[in-house]
């Protein structure tokens, strides 16, 4: 009996897991928005404790916090703006020495891979073709859409019209004790990770763009903004931007020991914050399986995409600390973890 039980749950679990992976990737619009704004709420919820202490309604401590969102959104967008300027009151003279470089490189493609690109055209812009903005303003569209749907659930979040804990207590863990303590780590931890890697990523976008600077590689403010953008995406990141950097670097300068440095310089900054900091300010309690990140990163990448390689580590830690909770799936949580005295002792 209790082996035809065992046989039917495997069985319920081999056709329920793809199906609720299906749902994800297929409602994603949905999903993503929710799931971030979760976050997003999490991080805000000390302050709204904070103010309701001080007797602060509960629509008013919200309207201060969708203000204080908005500054930070407005002062990103002032900076992309400021970027943007700088890069179009840019001189012609980069886009004279690309357009040189990459075409050495056709010639050196041509020549050993008897790769040939069209020559009837500037290089450059083969890759802003008419039939291309269609699919621009599609992104926008969708970028826009998220972002309002974001705000709106994170509303929910705040006014507890969607409340984290009941929702573990209903659905997950079934004990007010277990799901007190288990919204209480969620939050604690969520909220570490949240605030060490925006201060991470800000600091390592301050010292790309500084390094820019020093070595007189053009566009700092935007290759600064971009390494603070793409160090949220945990690992790959990292080497996105030294790599696009780097490439965009042996464009403006000579390939003489400058250059070098400056590859180092760049390398140096991601090792210093990305690998020797963050670890260290996240703490051991923290650490997750370098192997379970690049899983966690490859799945929620192909379920959403962008935002689900910014969202994979946050939802790790999410599952690692439901997976504590019991006692049959404590195993895991330690797997994920790379804790091997705790396996040992299970």
């Amino acid at each position: 009996m209790l082996n035809q039980r065992r046989t039917t749950n495997i069985l319920l679990l081999v056709i329920v897991v793809p199906l609720v992976f299906y749902l994800l990737k297929i409602l994603s619009f949905i999903f993503i928005p929710l799931i971030l704004s979760m976050f997003i709420a999490l991080l805000f919820l000390p302050l709204m404790r904070e103010l309701g202490r001080r007797n602060i309604p509960k629509f008013i401590s919200i309207v201060v916090i969708l203000i204080t969102v908005s500054a930070i959104v407005y002062g990103g967008i002032e900076l992309i703006k400021l970027s943007s300027k700088q890069i179009l009151e840019s001189d012609t003279e980069f886009f004279t020495k690309a357009e040189l470089k990459i075409n050495d490189l056709r010639y050196y493609l041509l020549n050993n891979f008897g790769i040939q690109l069209q020559h009837e055209k500037n290089l450059l812009s083969q890759f802003f073709e008419k039939e291309n903005i269609g699919s621009t303003f599609g992104f926008l569209r969708s970028f826009f859409t998220t972002m309002l749907m974001t705000i709106f659930f994170v509303v929910l979040w705040l006014a507890e019209s969607i409340n984290v804990h009941n929702l573990l207590n209903n659905t997950l863990l079934k004990q007010k004790y277990t799901s007190i303590k288990a919204f209480m780590k969620i939050e604690k931890d969520l909220i570490k990770f949240i605030k060490v890697k925006f201060m991470v990523s800000l600091l390592t976008g301050i010292f790309t763009g500084l390094m820019c600077v020093f070595f007189d590689v053009s566009f700092p403010i935007f290759w600064g903004l971009f390494a603070f953008a793409i160090n949220f995406v945990q690992m790959v990141g990292s080497f996105i931007s030294v790599i696009l950097l780097s490439i965009f670097a042996f464009v403006e300068l000579d390939p003489t020991s400058t250059l070098v440095f400056f590859i180092f310089s760049i390398t140096g900054v991601q090792v210093l914050f990305g690998a020797i900091l963050e670890p260290i300010f996240m703490g051991k309690s923290f650490s997750i399986n370098v192997i379970a990140v690049l899983v966690m990163l490859m799945f929620w990448g192909f379920l959403w995409g962008i935002p689900g390689l910014i969202m994979a580590i946050p939802i790790t830690v999410f599952i690692k600390i439901i997976l504590e909770q019991f006692p049959s799936t404590r195993l895991i949580a330690s797997l994920l973890s790379g804790n091997e005295t705790k396996i040992e002792k299970l």
